[in-house]
């Protein structure tokens, strides 16, 4: 990116911010100059970030303690940037999906990014200013019914819980935010379709096409990239995007049908 977002010495919190999405948004931000603190479960071996916190964000006690992180090594956030989510829900429609799966699903991908905005937002209030990014789904309007209901039905409260949240807080000063990806090209997106390549007899752009398929075609002809979704989120975070807040920005190669 060429154009001055103005982050420069932003204090920022990215959750999943490791790998995938996450990765790529903790790496553009502090290209432009932001401080960001990276969260996960666990650092990667063979890394030695300064700026990273380990915590179970599916956890009530695991979020505590992660905004005690933030109140110590940043004295509070500027701007905070909600990736954590997925889904390890087996095929089978919903007969496939007990207390257990739901819960799972739900503390995955809704109640993380609630808990740490109750955690969060009285200090960007104080100040008058912030910016809550939450990261939903295409899958909250297009679910998947075989594997994907518990996971798409999340991402959809997630929405409504980030467009209620903005309604309140935009008067006082933050912003809050939607990006929402269709099929993007991370580690585990790679892994599975090598692995259905391998199931199909074929190479791996043979498995990306199966997967493209299943979600009734890419007009883009490909899945978006990391780099290319933490963009949009770095735009959006920035003050070049004061005047927007409450809503939610696909970013998907078109492969959802309707506007």
């Amino acid at each position: 990116m060429t154009l001055d977002l103005d982050l420069q010495g932003k204090r920022v919190l990215v959750t999943a911010g490791t790998r995938g999405i996450g990765g790529a948004t903790v790496a553009l931000l502090r290209e432009l100059g932001a401080t960001v603190l990276a969260v996960a479960r666990s650092q990667p071996e063979g890394t030695d970030d300064p700026l990273f916190a380990a915590a179970d964000l599916t956890t009530a006690e695991g979020c505590a303690a992660l905004a005690d992180t933030v109140a110590w090594r940043l004295g509070g956030v500027d701007i905070a940037v909600h990736v954590l989510g997925g889904s390890s829900s087996p095929g089978g429609g919903f007969a496939a999906l007990g207390e257990e799966e739901w819960r799972r699903e739900l503390d995955l991908n809704l109640l993380p990014a609630v808990r740490l905005d109750r955690a969060l937002l009285p200090g960007m209030l104080a100040q008058g200013s912030g910016v809550i990014v939450h990261v939903t789904s295409i899958q909250g309007r297009l679910p998947l019914p075989e594997a994907t209901t518990a996971y798409a039905a999340a991402k959809a409260a997630l929405s409504t819980y980030s467009k209620s949240l903005s309604k309140e807080v935009a008067p006082k000063g933050v912003r809050v935010l939607r990006v929402s990806p269709g099929w993007v090209e991370t580690e585990a997106s790679v892994a599975l379709a090598e692995r259905l390549a391998e199931q199909a007899g074929t190479d791996y752009e043979g498995g990306k096409r199966i997967i493209m398929a299943s979600l009734g075609g890419i007009p883009l002809g490909r899945p978006a990239r990391p780099r290319e979704v933490a963009e949009l989120i770095a735009f959006l975070a920035s003050p070049r995007a004061a005047a927007i807040t409450g809503t939610e920005h696909v970013i998907d190669g078109g492969t959802v049908p309707t506007a």
